[in-house]
């Protein structure tokens, strides 16, 4: 059987680089069985295979829609489906991935000019669910489908012993009874690994922060700070972090979402300063943030704001050196970054006191 797998993202979005782990089960699947399998990189000439798997994680990646109403595609995934994306069968879901589906992608990549660094995922990690599930059911996440967290794989399951580092995907991983087990696994392999999709900070607890910050952690430590209400919490919980380790923690931030369902003009004005008041606190205590905008945030009179603050969050040599007054300045008094964030000020004045924060004091 001659099989095609497409990664829509990989196509429509210029700066993605994060392999498809659902493509690369159905690449070690079919493999396995003895098909053919390549990977597409357009939409073209899929009538001479005899089945076309189309995946894509992010709702707003462009597809054509004629290709989905081709006979011989499969489509899945959440940026098609969000929350009620069905999922793989099972002797796909939990077949060792194929690590090589995107060998020749890489090497043309490599050959243009591009870094290795950049395709690091690609070529040095393995990748997978230790567990999935998250009984926290916030109503901005696309993880509705559980109540709570379940075991999902062995680590060998999708371990290659070949690559040099692990890349976990796990939606709660310390909502998870049987965490310490699972930790001095990956601690027994002897290899760096992380939490891509970041830890929960509220469950840290000293035997928590104990065995995580005693790993061989690849790369910040991530967390999530996403409701202001929680901020006593947040900081309690960095503090407790901080008896354990120095290392970078870097917290998404994610903005942009009325949990009230209003969206008017109140509060786009106080989701702003929330942000800023959750950038602060971060801040205060040495930690990175990172902003997450929900898709809304463009229906926003604010949205030059919230594109302004992510540019200074969002690379920490300039969130580290300057203010959010000093970006803007460095972006020049003609910029669009310094016209939308004095526009802001001058409506509301009491932000200047987080324009003039400074991680370094």
């Amino acid at each position: 059987m001659k099989v095609a797998v497409i990664d829509a993202d990989l196509i429509g979005r210029k700066r993605h680089r994060f392999p498809n782990l659902a493509c690369m089960k159905i690449s070690g699947y079919h493999k396995a069985k003895g098909d053919s399998v390549v990977l597409l990189r357009s939409y073209a000439g899929l009538e001479q295979y005899d089945r076309v798997y189309l995946s894509k994680v992010f709702t707003d990646t462009p597809v054509p829609a004629e290709c989905l109403k081709f006979p011989k595609v499969r489509y899945g995934g959440t940026g098609f489906f969000y929350d009620t994306a069905p999922p793989l069968p099972d002797e796909i879901e939990h077949h060792i991935p194929d690590y090589h589906l995107y060998d020749s992608w890489i090497t043309e990549q490599l050959v243009a000019g591009g870094k290795a660094s950049e395709y690091s995922y690609y070529t040095d990690y393995s990748i997978g669910f230790l567990t999935r599930g998250c009984f926290r059911k916030c109503s901005f996440c696309v993880n509705q489908n559980y109540d709570r967290v379940v075991p999902h794989s062995p680590l060998a399951e999708f371990q290659n012993p070949a690559r040099p580092k692990i890349c976990l995907l796990d939606d709660n991983f310390f909502g998870y009874g049987q965490w310490r087990e699972l930790l001095l696994q990956l601690q027994a392999t002897r290899k760096p690994f992380q939490f891509k999709q970041g830890l929960d900070e509220r469950l840290l607890t000293p035997d928590r922060c104990e065995l995580l910050f005693a790993s061989k952690y690849d790369g910040d430590y991530i967390f999530a700070f996403d409701n202001v209400a929680e901020a006593p919490l947040i900081e309690r919980k960095i503090q407790l972090a901080r008896q354990y380790t120095d290392a970078v923690m870097k917290f998404y931030c994610f903005c942009g979402f009325d949990r009230d369902g209003k969206w008017d003009e109140a509060f786009w004005k106080q989701d702003i300063f929330d942000l800023l008041y959750r950038i602060d606190i971060l801040m205060r205590n040495r930690c990175l943030p990172y902003v997450m905008r929900f898709a809304r945030y463009t229906e926003s009179p604010y949205r030059g704001v919230y594109v302004s603050i992510a540019r200074w969050c969002n690379q920490p040599s300039f969130f580290k050196k300057k203010s959010l007054r000093e970006f803007a300045l460095a972006n020049g008094e003609s910029s669009a970054c310094y016209r939308y964030l004095a526009d802001f000020e001058k409506r509301f004045p009491e932000v200047g006191k987080f324009y003039d924060m400074r991680f370094e004091k």
